[in-house]
């Protein structure tokens, strides 16, 4: 068995967008995070939920999203789309 030809190893290839374009993406991803889980934390909590007319529809549904479990829920999930936002922003690293 013949062996190999040697080839050299290819440079580590760059990321193609720009550093602003990297940045930027971050900031509209870390933005929305932190909006969707204020929302998810605030709106259980508010006249909103309890007026939702969509709820009315079917009754059923309408005791378990109004209940203070469905209601923690969806609170915990906000605080954990802004923790995931934080992490996010704290871990940034330039390429």
């Amino acid at each position: 068995m013949t062996p190999l030809p040697h080839t050299p190893e290819a440079p580590p290839r760059k990321s193609g967008s720009s550093p602003w374009l990297r940045r930027s993406d971050l900031f509209v991803r870390v933005i929305v995070r932190l909006y969707i889980g204020m929302l998810l934390v605030v709106l259980p909590w508010t006249h909103i939920w309890d007026d939702n007319h969509l709820l009315s529809y079917i009754p059923y549904l309408s005791t378990v999203a109004l209940s203070g479990v469905v209601r923690g829920v969806a609170s915990g999930l906000g605080l954990l789309n802004m923790w995931i936002a934080a992490a996010e922003a704290m871990n940034y690293r330039e390429h």
